[in-house]
Protein backbone atom coordinates (compact mmCIF):
# COMPACT_ATOMS: atom_id res chain seq x y z
CA UNK A 1 0.00 0.00 0.00
CA UNK A 2 2.99 2.16 0.72
CA UNK A 3 3.70 2.00 -3.32
CA UNK A 4 -0.15 3.02 -3.76
CA UNK A 5 0.19 6.22 -1.84
CA UNK A 6 3.39 7.28 -3.58
CA UNK A 7 1.37 6.81 -6.35
CA UNK A 8 -1.33 8.67 -5.14
CA UNK A 9 0.65 11.68 -3.78
CA UNK A 10 2.76 11.77 -7.09
CA UNK A 11 -0.45 13.03 -8.76
CA UNK A 12 -2.18 14.44 -5.93
CA UNK A 13 -2.28 18.61 -5.00
CA UNK A 14 -1.26 19.46 -1.85
CA UNK A 15 -5.29 21.16 -0.86
CA UNK A 16 -7.49 20.90 1.69
CA UNK A 17 -9.67 17.71 1.99
CA UNK A 18 -13.51 18.03 2.63
CA UNK A 19 -14.56 17.29 6.26
CA UNK A 20 -15.02 13.54 6.81
CA UNK A 21 -18.61 12.27 6.29
CA UNK A 22 -20.17 12.22 8.40
CA UNK A 23 -10.80 -12.17 27.34
CA UNK A 24 -7.76 -13.00 28.95
CA UNK A 25 -5.96 -9.99 30.74
CA UNK A 26 -2.55 -9.45 29.90
CA UNK A 27 -0.27 -9.21 33.76
CA UNK A 28 0.20 -5.77 34.60
CA UNK A 29 4.22 -6.11 34.37
CA UNK A 30 3.98 -7.70 30.47
CA UNK A 31 5.92 -5.73 28.06
CA UNK A 32 6.42 -7.09 25.37
CA UNK A 33 7.84 -3.85 23.76
CA UNK A 34 10.75 -2.27 25.11
CA UNK A 35 11.60 0.61 23.34
CA UNK A 36 13.78 0.60 20.40
CA UNK A 37 16.53 2.57 18.66
CA UNK A 38 15.31 6.13 17.34
CA UNK A 39 14.69 5.78 13.76
CA UNK A 40 15.50 9.96 13.80
CA UNK A 41 12.70 10.59 11.41
CA UNK A 42 9.76 12.30 13.27
CA UNK A 43 11.07 15.78 15.26
CA UNK A 44 9.67 16.56 18.07
CA UNK A 45 6.78 18.23 18.23
CA UNK A 46 6.49 18.99 21.99
CA UNK A 47 6.77 22.83 22.95
CA UNK A 48 7.73 24.26 26.55
CA UNK A 49 8.01 27.84 26.39
CA UNK A 50 8.91 27.87 22.78
CA UNK A 51 11.38 24.85 23.54
CA UNK A 52 11.33 21.39 22.99
CA UNK A 53 10.91 19.54 26.14
CA UNK A 54 11.84 15.83 27.03
CA UNK A 55 9.11 13.98 28.54
CA UNK A 56 10.95 10.15 28.17
CA UNK A 57 11.83 10.59 32.22
CA UNK A 58 8.04 8.91 32.17
CA UNK A 59 7.02 5.62 30.68
CA UNK A 60 3.83 6.07 29.22
CA UNK A 61 1.65 2.81 29.09
CA UNK A 62 -0.79 2.72 26.44
CA UNK A 63 -3.52 0.06 25.54
CA UNK A 64 -4.51 -0.71 22.24
CA UNK A 65 -5.91 -3.01 19.63
CA UNK A 66 -4.19 -0.67 16.65
CA UNK A 67 -0.75 -3.28 17.59
CA UNK A 68 0.46 -4.96 15.28
CA UNK A 69 4.20 -5.82 16.07
CA UNK A 70 4.99 -3.26 12.65
CA UNK A 71 2.93 -0.54 14.21
CA UNK A 72 4.12 -0.87 18.03
CA UNK A 73 7.92 -0.97 16.84
CA UNK A 74 7.24 2.41 14.66
CA UNK A 75 5.36 3.88 17.38
CA UNK A 76 8.02 2.73 20.18
CA UNK A 77 10.74 4.59 17.54
CA UNK A 78 9.09 7.63 16.26
CA UNK A 79 7.55 8.74 19.77
CA UNK A 80 11.48 8.08 21.17
CA UNK A 81 12.80 10.68 18.77
CA UNK A 82 10.12 13.04 19.72
CA UNK A 83 11.11 12.68 23.48
CA UNK A 84 8.68 10.32 25.27
CA UNK A 85 9.02 6.81 26.48
CA UNK A 86 6.20 4.03 25.65
CA UNK A 87 5.01 1.14 26.66
CA UNK A 88 2.97 -0.87 24.67
CA UNK A 89 2.11 -4.40 24.12
CA UNK A 90 1.82 -5.85 20.42
CA UNK A 91 -0.75 -8.17 19.10
CA UNK A 92 1.03 -11.51 20.26
CA UNK A 93 0.22 -10.17 23.94
CA UNK A 94 -3.05 -8.19 23.71
CA UNK A 95 -4.93 -9.33 20.37
CA UNK A 96 -8.36 -7.39 19.20
CA UNK A 97 -10.81 -4.33 21.07
CA UNK A 98 -11.84 -6.86 23.89
CA UNK A 99 -8.89 -7.66 25.07
CA UNK A 100 -7.48 -4.61 24.77
CA UNK A 101 -10.36 -2.53 26.89
CA UNK A 102 -10.38 -5.54 29.40
CA UNK A 103 -6.90 -5.69 30.10
CA UNK A 104 -7.19 -2.02 30.79
CA UNK A 105 -9.60 -2.02 33.13
CA UNK A 106 -8.13 -5.23 34.91
CA UNK A 107 -4.63 -4.26 35.23
CA UNK A 108 -5.47 -0.09 36.01
CA UNK A 109 -1.90 0.46 34.97
CA UNK A 110 -2.99 2.42 31.79
CA UNK A 111 -2.51 6.40 30.87
CA UNK A 112 -4.13 6.06 27.44
CA UNK A 113 -6.12 4.17 25.20
CA UNK A 114 -6.26 4.47 21.93
CA UNK A 115 -7.87 2.30 18.65
CA UNK A 116 -10.96 0.34 19.66
CA UNK A 117 -13.98 1.67 17.91
CA UNK A 118 -17.57 3.89 18.80
CA UNK A 119 -19.10 0.81 20.37
CA UNK A 120 -15.99 0.90 22.70
CA UNK A 121 -15.41 4.01 23.61
CA UNK A 122 -19.75 4.48 24.06
CA UNK A 123 -18.86 2.22 26.83
CA UNK A 124 -15.78 3.79 28.30
CA UNK A 125 -18.01 7.73 27.99
CA UNK A 126 -20.72 6.03 29.78
CA UNK A 127 -18.63 4.29 32.50
CA UNK A 128 -19.45 0.85 31.54
CA UNK A 129 -15.77 -0.26 32.58
CA UNK A 130 -15.48 0.49 36.57
CA UNK A 131 -11.66 1.39 36.42
CA UNK A 132 -11.87 3.30 32.88
CA UNK A 133 -12.08 7.06 33.38
CA UNK A 134 -11.32 9.62 31.37
CA UNK A 135 -9.69 13.05 32.15
CA UNK A 136 -11.07 16.22 30.24
CA UNK A 137 -8.41 17.02 27.85
CA UNK A 138 -8.93 19.02 24.38
CA UNK A 139 -5.92 18.66 21.73
CA UNK A 140 -5.02 21.87 19.89
CA UNK A 141 -6.03 19.81 16.68
CA UNK A 142 -9.75 18.97 17.85
CA UNK A 143 -11.57 20.89 15.46
CA UNK A 144 -9.79 18.95 12.39
CA UNK A 145 -11.26 15.79 13.48
CA UNK A 146 -14.82 16.93 12.23
CA UNK A 147 -17.66 14.75 14.07
CA UNK A 148 -15.46 12.50 15.06
CA UNK A 149 -14.61 13.42 19.03
CA UNK A 150 -16.39 13.01 22.20
CA UNK A 151 -15.45 16.62 23.37
CA UNK A 152 -13.35 17.34 26.30
CA UNK A 153 -12.86 13.36 26.47
CA UNK A 154 -11.26 11.43 23.22
CA UNK A 155 -10.78 12.25 19.65
CA UNK A 156 -10.83 10.32 16.31
CA UNK A 157 -7.39 8.88 15.52
CA UNK A 158 -8.19 6.59 12.38
CA UNK A 159 -11.51 5.91 9.96
CA UNK A 160 -12.14 2.61 8.83
CA UNK A 161 -15.08 0.64 7.72
CA UNK A 162 -16.04 -2.59 6.18
CA UNK A 163 -16.22 -3.32 2.59
CA UNK A 164 -18.79 -5.39 0.56
CA UNK A 165 -16.54 -6.81 -2.69
CA UNK A 166 -17.31 -8.91 -5.66
CA UNK A 167 -14.90 -10.83 -8.70
CA UNK A 168 -16.83 -9.67 -11.92
CA UNK A 169 -14.51 -12.25 -13.54
CA UNK A 170 -15.68 -15.55 -14.57
CA UNK A 171 -14.51 -16.51 -11.13
CA UNK A 172 -17.74 -13.81 -9.89
CA UNK A 173 -20.49 -12.47 -12.12
CA UNK A 174 -18.69 -12.20 -15.58
CA UNK A 175 -19.71 -8.79 -15.78
CA UNK A 176 -22.86 -8.35 -13.64
CA UNK A 177 -21.90 -5.22 -11.89
CA UNK A 178 -23.87 -5.91 -8.06
CA UNK A 179 -26.56 -3.24 -6.65
CA UNK A 180 -28.37 -3.69 -3.46
CA UNK A 181 -30.23 -1.86 -0.93
CA UNK A 182 -29.11 -3.35 2.00
CA UNK A 183 -25.94 -5.49 3.09
CA UNK A 184 -28.27 -8.06 4.31
CA UNK A 185 -29.46 -8.68 0.37
CA UNK A 186 -26.14 -10.82 -0.09
CA UNK A 187 -28.18 -13.63 1.18
CA UNK A 188 -30.46 -13.24 -1.90
CA UNK A 189 -27.70 -12.48 -4.43
CA UNK A 190 -27.52 -15.82 -6.15
CA UNK A 191 -23.53 -16.16 -5.71
CA UNK A 192 -21.46 -18.01 -3.62
CA UNK A 193 -20.10 -15.56 -0.12
CA UNK A 194 -17.71 -15.96 2.11
CA UNK A 195 -18.50 -15.51 5.90
CA UNK A 196 -16.83 -15.51 9.15
CA UNK A 197 -15.89 -18.33 11.17
CA UNK A 198 -16.29 -16.68 14.37
CA UNK A 199 -18.59 -14.40 16.76
CA UNK A 200 -15.93 -12.54 18.08
CA UNK A 201 -13.57 -9.71 16.83
CA UNK A 202 -13.84 -6.01 15.97
CA UNK A 203 -14.07 -6.74 12.16
CA UNK A 204 -16.42 -9.79 12.48
CA UNK A 205 -18.90 -7.55 15.00
CA UNK A 206 -18.62 -4.26 12.00
CA UNK A 207 -19.82 -6.79 9.77
CA UNK A 208 -22.61 -7.90 11.96
CA UNK A 209 -23.27 -4.50 12.25
CA UNK A 210 -23.82 -3.95 8.58
CA UNK A 211 -26.01 -6.79 8.15
CA UNK A 212 -28.21 -5.97 10.84
CA UNK A 213 -28.51 -2.35 9.96
CA UNK A 214 -32.05 -2.89 8.33
CA UNK A 215 -33.27 -4.77 10.71
CA UNK A 216 -33.84 -2.28 13.82
CA UNK A 217 -36.54 -2.18 15.63
CA UNK A 218 -36.18 -1.04 19.07
CA UNK A 219 -39.68 -2.69 20.77
CA UNK A 220 -38.04 -6.21 19.61
CA UNK A 221 -36.84 -8.25 23.01
CA UNK A 222 -34.22 -9.66 20.62
CA UNK A 223 -31.70 -7.17 21.36
CA UNK A 224 -33.79 -4.23 19.28
CA UNK A 225 -33.74 -6.44 16.18
CA UNK A 226 -36.59 -7.92 14.38
CA UNK A 227 -36.77 -11.69 14.67
CA UNK A 228 -36.28 -11.43 10.52
CA UNK A 229 -32.79 -9.94 11.26
CA UNK A 230 -31.84 -12.94 13.36
CA UNK A 231 -32.91 -15.04 10.60
CA UNK A 232 -31.31 -13.49 7.69
CA UNK A 233 -28.16 -13.30 9.73
CA UNK A 234 -28.59 -17.49 10.54
CA UNK A 235 -29.26 -17.72 6.60
CA UNK A 236 -25.58 -15.32 5.84
CA UNK A 237 -23.98 -18.28 8.31
CA UNK A 238 -25.35 -20.96 7.20
CA UNK A 239 -25.07 -20.61 3.64
CA UNK A 240 -21.90 -18.79 3.13
CA UNK A 241 -18.81 -20.09 2.85
CA UNK A 242 -16.53 -20.69 5.98
CA UNK A 243 -12.61 -20.69 5.40
CA UNK A 244 -11.91 -22.60 8.73
CA UNK A 245 -9.29 -21.83 10.21
CA UNK A 246 -7.02 -21.05 7.11
CA UNK A 247 -8.90 -17.84 6.59
CA UNK A 248 -9.04 -15.09 9.57
CA UNK A 249 -10.74 -12.37 7.12
CA UNK A 250 -12.34 -12.37 3.78
CA UNK A 251 -9.80 -11.04 1.48
CA UNK A 252 -7.90 -14.78 0.50
CA UNK A 253 -11.26 -16.52 -0.13
CA UNK A 254 -12.02 -13.72 -2.86
CA UNK A 255 -8.46 -13.57 -4.38
CA UNK A 256 -8.34 -17.61 -4.72
CA UNK A 257 -11.90 -17.02 -6.55
CA UNK A 258 -13.27 -19.40 -4.12
CA UNK A 259 -16.41 -17.38 -3.65
CA UNK A 260 -17.99 -14.31 -5.66
CA UNK A 261 -18.74 -12.07 -2.63
CA UNK A 262 -16.36 -11.12 0.17
CA UNK A 263 -16.15 -8.69 3.21
CA UNK A 264 -13.18 -6.95 3.95
CA UNK A 265 -11.79 -4.26 6.34
CA UNK A 266 -10.48 -1.21 4.38
CA UNK A 267 -7.43 -0.08 5.88
CA UNK A 268 -5.69 -3.33 4.34
CA UNK A 269 -7.33 -3.30 0.66
CA UNK A 270 -4.97 -1.74 -1.32
CA UNK A 271 -1.70 -3.36 0.19
CA UNK A 272 -3.60 -6.44 0.06
CA UNK A 273 -4.06 -6.09 -3.63
CA UNK A 274 -0.84 -5.23 -4.86
CA UNK A 275 0.77 -8.43 -3.41
CA UNK A 276 -2.55 -10.17 -4.27
CA UNK A 277 -0.43 -12.46 -6.83
CA UNK A 278 1.94 -13.59 -4.03
CA UNK A 279 -1.03 -15.78 -2.55
CA UNK A 280 -2.79 -16.53 -5.84
CA UNK A 281 -3.19 -18.10 -9.48
CA UNK A 282 -6.65 -15.81 -10.28
CA UNK A 283 -5.37 -12.54 -8.08
CA UNK A 284 -7.59 -9.73 -7.64
CA UNK A 285 -5.94 -7.23 -10.11
CA UNK A 286 -5.93 -3.34 -9.92
CA UNK A 287 -6.07 -1.20 -6.52
CA UNK A 288 -7.13 2.38 -7.26
CA UNK A 289 -8.27 1.16 -10.89
CA UNK A 290 -9.87 -2.25 -10.44
CA UNK A 291 -9.95 -4.61 -13.17
CA UNK A 292 -11.51 -8.03 -11.59
CA UNK A 293 -13.36 -7.11 -8.89
CA UNK A 294 -15.53 -4.13 -7.69
CA UNK A 295 -17.11 -2.92 -4.32
CA UNK A 296 -20.75 -4.21 -4.70
CA UNK A 297 -22.89 -0.57 -4.55
CA UNK A 298 -25.40 -0.87 -1.23
CA UNK A 299 -27.63 1.73 -1.62
CA UNK A 300 -27.09 2.49 2.27
CA UNK A 301 -23.54 2.30 2.30
CA UNK A 302 -21.25 0.68 4.86
CA UNK A 303 -20.60 0.89 8.48
CA UNK A 304 -17.42 2.89 9.27
CA UNK A 305 -15.94 3.09 12.51
CA UNK A 306 -13.41 5.74 13.65
CA UNK A 307 -10.36 4.75 16.41
CA UNK A 308 -9.88 7.61 19.30
CA UNK A 309 -7.29 8.36 21.45
CA UNK A 310 -8.42 9.24 25.23
CA UNK A 311 -6.13 9.57 28.39
CA UNK A 312 -7.00 7.48 31.42
CA UNK A 313 -7.45 9.39 35.11
CA UNK A 314 -4.22 6.80 36.38
CA UNK A 315 -3.98 6.45 40.12
CA UNK A 316 -1.30 7.97 41.38
CA UNK A 317 0.14 10.07 38.16
CA UNK A 318 1.49 13.08 39.44
CA UNK A 319 0.57 16.63 37.11
CA UNK A 320 4.00 16.77 35.49
CA UNK A 321 3.25 13.07 33.94
CA UNK A 322 0.12 13.80 33.40
CA UNK A 323 1.62 16.48 31.02
CA UNK A 324 3.89 14.33 30.01
CA UNK A 325 0.62 11.76 28.33
CA UNK A 326 -1.15 14.95 27.35
CA UNK A 327 1.63 16.07 25.43
CA UNK A 328 2.80 12.76 23.92
CA UNK A 329 -1.38 12.72 22.52
CA UNK A 330 -0.91 15.97 21.62
CA UNK A 331 2.06 14.75 19.37
CA UNK A 332 0.40 11.70 18.04
CA UNK A 333 -3.01 13.34 17.03
CA UNK A 334 -1.27 15.95 14.97
CA UNK A 335 -1.52 15.99 11.18
CA UNK A 336 2.35 15.26 10.22
CA UNK A 337 2.64 12.29 12.58
CA UNK A 338 -1.14 11.01 11.43
CA UNK A 339 -0.44 11.12 8.13
CA UNK A 340 2.86 9.37 8.66
CA UNK A 341 0.92 6.81 10.24
CA UNK A 342 -1.39 6.60 7.45
CA UNK A 343 0.95 6.47 4.88
CA UNK A 344 3.29 3.39 7.24
CA UNK A 345 -0.22 1.45 7.83
CA UNK A 346 -2.67 2.21 4.99
CA UNK A 347 -5.06 4.29 7.11
CA UNK A 348 -7.55 6.82 6.46
CA UNK A 349 -6.98 9.83 9.19
CA UNK A 350 -9.42 11.48 10.84
CA UNK A 351 -7.08 14.25 10.70
CA UNK A 352 -8.74 16.45 7.50
CA UNK A 353 -4.93 17.65 7.58
CA UNK A 354 -3.72 14.70 7.74
CA UNK A 355 -5.68 13.29 4.75
CA UNK A 356 -4.98 16.45 2.75
CA UNK A 357 -1.45 15.60 3.02
CA UNK A 358 -1.77 12.19 2.26
CA UNK A 359 -4.22 11.91 -0.21
CA UNK A 360 -5.19 15.87 -1.59
CA UNK A 361 -8.28 15.71 -3.53
CA UNK A 362 -8.03 12.14 -4.51
CA UNK A 363 -9.95 10.35 -2.09
CA UNK A 364 -9.92 6.54 -2.15
CA UNK A 365 -13.16 5.28 -3.49
CA UNK A 366 -13.59 2.68 -0.44
CA UNK A 367 -13.53 5.83 1.52
CA UNK A 368 -16.50 7.89 -0.41
CA UNK A 369 -19.32 5.46 0.58
CA UNK A 370 -22.39 6.75 2.64
CA UNK A 371 -21.90 5.94 6.32
CA UNK A 372 -24.86 4.82 8.07
CA UNK A 373 -22.93 4.34 11.55
CA UNK A 374 -23.80 7.96 12.53
CA UNK A 375 -26.97 8.22 11.30
CA UNK A 376 -30.14 8.74 14.04
CA UNK A 377 -31.95 5.12 15.10
CA UNK A 378 -35.74 5.83 13.86
CA UNK A 379 -37.63 6.06 17.63
CA UNK A 380 -34.63 6.87 19.24
CA UNK A 381 -31.99 9.68 19.78
CA UNK A 382 -28.79 7.37 19.43
CA UNK A 383 -26.74 6.93 16.13
CA UNK A 384 -26.54 3.73 14.70
CA UNK A 385 -23.10 3.01 16.29
CA UNK A 386 -24.68 4.20 20.10
CA UNK A 387 -27.15 1.89 18.86
CA UNK A 388 -24.74 -1.38 18.42
CA UNK A 389 -22.83 -0.52 21.35
CA UNK A 390 -25.96 -0.71 23.48
CA UNK A 391 -26.97 -3.68 22.29
CA UNK A 392 -23.95 -5.40 21.32
CA UNK A 393 -23.30 -7.72 24.60
CA UNK A 394 -26.88 -8.50 23.54
CA UNK A 395 -26.20 -9.66 19.95
CA UNK A 396 -22.94 -11.76 21.34
CA UNK A 397 -24.88 -13.43 23.67
CA UNK A 398 -27.41 -14.22 20.98
CA UNK A 399 -25.35 -15.49 18.50
CA UNK A 400 -23.58 -17.70 21.24
CA UNK A 401 -26.31 -19.23 22.84
CA UNK A 402 -27.71 -20.15 19.28
CA UNK A 403 -24.52 -20.96 17.71
CA UNK A 404 -24.00 -18.68 15.05
CA UNK A 405 -20.26 -18.94 12.91
CA UNK A 406 -19.77 -22.43 13.48
CA UNK A 407 -16.26 -23.17 11.84
CA UNK A 408 -16.33 -26.11 9.82
CA UNK A 409 -19.78 -27.13 7.87
CA UNK A 410 -20.01 -30.80 8.98
CA UNK A 411 -20.52 -29.01 12.93
CA UNK A 412 -23.46 -26.38 11.31
CA UNK A 413 -26.40 -26.47 14.33
CA UNK A 414 -30.05 -26.64 13.51
CA UNK A 415 -31.85 -23.33 12.75
CA UNK A 416 -33.47 -22.78 15.81
CA UNK A 417 -37.26 -22.54 16.31
CA UNK A 418 -37.51 -18.74 15.30
CA UNK A 419 -41.41 -18.31 17.21
CA UNK A 420 -40.57 -20.26 19.80
CA UNK A 421 -37.30 -18.85 21.68
CA UNK A 422 -37.23 -16.74 25.16
CA UNK A 423 -35.55 -13.82 24.25
CA UNK A 424 -35.07 -12.90 27.54
CA UNK A 425 -32.73 -15.39 28.46
CA UNK A 426 -30.98 -15.70 25.13
CA UNK A 427 -30.11 -11.80 25.72
CA UNK A 428 -29.21 -12.28 29.21
CA UNK A 429 -25.46 -11.76 30.12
Amino acid sequence: MKETLKKLLAIAMASSLVACSGASSAPADTDTSTPASSTGSTDSSVIDDGEEKDYSGYTIRIYSNSNSTERTTWLINEAKAAGFTISIDDNSVISGDTQAVQSANENKDGDLIFGLNETRWGQIVDGDYENLELIEWTPSWADEVGEYKYDGLAYGIVIQNVLMLYRNDEFGTNGEELHFEHWADVVDSGYKWYRQNKIGGTTNANINSALLYPFVDPESPAGGISVDGWKTLWKFCADGVSGGDDYKYGFDPLNKGEVAISEFYSSALYGKIDVAADGSEHPLIGALEPENWDLVDIEDGTYYIAEYIGILDKAGRSEEETEAVEAFCEWFGSADVQADWAEEFDSFPCNEEAAALVYGDDIPAIYEIPNFALTTVDGTDMTYAAYVAEHSAEWTSIMTNLGFYWADQKDAKAEPDWENLDWATLTAN
